[in-house]
């Protein structure tokens, strides 16, 4: 059983609204993620039944009291007042095994006051999504919001059809976004906003609390979390797809796995999402929409702040400025891991940068590139098949005298790294399988027709992403023409 608390309750509303789930015609469990139930307290499991009951919304488990959180946000760059959790319910908070607080909330619960006229569902598709992304990030240690149970509703949800129904179940550290404090300052309600600031830097930053200026510091250390998040995003050819101010964690996490996909041919400008007509969240807008996200929440921290007027502006404009040199800093050393250099190396930029217009102009697959020039730099180390891992990343481009020159490069700054210690992270940097956005639709293919192997089968690889088998091989295999998914749709 998990035990529940509710200190997000303890905020005034319109923060939040109590609201029942709708119950579902029959609930039947998908998934159950008992390592993180584990984590979160859970000492035995019930049976399928029961956990299809507690997280379907049909029959709570003992001590939650659902609320709906209310946020507002700017999407695509349009500021909306009032959004607010129209699908989702939290359930409450739990103290896991170390400590940490979590948020449990449901997901395709059914209406709630901030619906908006929509159903308050989802399909089965966006959950079953969800699950394998956000399991993904988890294993190769991006943070994230974590999915512990998905249940199938028996129900059918119209989009541009009709879909299976199914409700997830998302663990995060916290709900709260910078949507949330824009909700309180749009109704000038400085009571609630300070409230709402004082509860993210105790449950999120208590060392903010002890600086001269904590609101200031608030703001300095969402910067840096989301500043390095972005990066290892990057790292992994991640577009996120939908980054409004509504879907930006103040914890520093990834959250509202909509539209999103990972790139495979490299391209700088490369956008996913159906919603993105303008490319406005595009691969390498990433890092300067962030940023502007932030700018955002400074806005509503300003009145709370110490300084007043022009002096209290320049101090958060200089704390935004920031976010460049920190998001270059994590960007240079994971650049560095994932080209086996010391993390000092002053040649992992220029490599990097080199490599990645190679990528482009050779249409090669990121995933595979760094995956293949993992397995050279450890053929070189062991001086054994170097010649053959050679030719395998030669043949991933379509101008491969030009990713020859470079890989000259390359390896005169390699020799200058050739520690085990540098190949290890060299590994860890560079997944074998990531969710292909062909596999997740084979997946949800084959769920929506009852048939749910194929997503066990792609769970367990994305969890285990450094595998070297050969179903991982076979899972990690880039999409042919015919099978790509050049589109990625919202569930809601």
């Amino acid at each position: 059983m998990l035990t529940f608390e509710h200190q997000f309750a303890t905020l005034p509303e319109p923060l939040w609204v109590a609201c029942q789930p709708t119950p579902v015609a029959q609930p039947s469990l998908i998934a159950f993620n008992d390592a993180l139930a584990a984590q979160l307290g859970m000492q035995t499991r019930p049976d399928d039944a029961t956990l299809a009951q507690w997280f379907s919304g049909n029959q709570l488990p003992s001590g939650a009291e659902p609320k709906a959180l209310g946020y507002a946000g700017h999407q695509f760059g349009n500021f909306v007042p009032q959004l607010g959790d129209g699908r989702a319910l939290l359930l409450g908070e739990v103290v896991d095994q170390q400590g940490i607080r979590r948020d449990v909330q449901l997901k395709g619960s059914g209406r709630t006051p901030f619906s908006r006229g929509g159903d308050g569902r989802s399909p089965l598709g966006p959950v079953l999504r969800e699950y394998l992304v956000s399991e993904f990030m988890a294993a190769v240690g991006v943070p994230t919001t974590r999915a512990l149970a998905a249940v199938a509703t028996g129900e059918r949800v119209v989009r541009q059809m009709a879909e299976p129904g199914a409700v997830l179940t998302r663990v995060a550290s916290s709900h709260i976004r910078v949507g949330t404090f824009q909700f309180a300052a749009v109704r000038r309600d400085e009571d609630a906003l300070k409230a709402l600031a004082d509860h993210v830097i105790a449950r999120h930053y208590p060392e903010a609390a002890n600086a001269d200026d904590p609101y200031l510091a608030l703001l300095e250390a969402v910067t840096a979390r989301q500043a390095a998040l972005v990066a290892r995003w990057m790292s992994l050819g991640f577009i996120h797809g939908v980054m409004n101010t509504d879907n930006c964690s103040i914890a520093g996490e990834t959250i509202d796995y909509g539209p999103c996909a990972f790139m495979e041919q490299f391209d700088p400008q490369k956008v996913y999402s159906s919603i993105d007509q303008g490319g406005r969240y595009a691969f390498n807008n990433q890092p300067g929409i962030a940023q502007w996200n932030l700018a955002r929440f400074a806005e509503t921290l300003l009145p709370l702040m110490r300084e007043e007027g022009d002096a209290v502006v320049e101090q958060a404009t200089e704390v935004l400025r920031g976010f460049t040199q920190r998001f270059s800093a994590e960007q240079r050393r994971l650049h560095a891991n994932k080209l086996g250099l010391a993390p000092e190396s002053d040649r992992a930029a220029p490599l990097m940068e080199a490599l990645e217009i190679q990528m482009h102009q050779g249409r090669m697959d990121m995933t595979a590139t760094f995956d293949a020039l993992t397995h050279y730099a450890q053929a070189l180390r062991k001086d054994s098949s170097a010649h053959s891992q050679k030719e395998a990343l030669l043949a991933l481009t379509t101008q491969p005298d030009g990713l020859a020159a470079w890989l000259a490069d390359w390896e005169s700054a390699q020799q200058a790294s050739q520690q085990s210690e540098r190949l290890e992270a060299m590994r860890q940097a560079n997944p074998v399988v990531i969710p292909r956005n062909h596999r997740i639709q084979e997946v949800i293919d084959a769920a929506v027709e009852g048939d749910f192997a194929p997503f066990y089968t792609l769970l367990a690889a994305v969890t285990q992403p450094f595998d070297e088998s050969e179903e991982a091989r076979r899972l990690a295999a880039p999409a042919t023409e015919s099978e790509q998914v050049l589109r990625t749709f919202c569930g809601t």
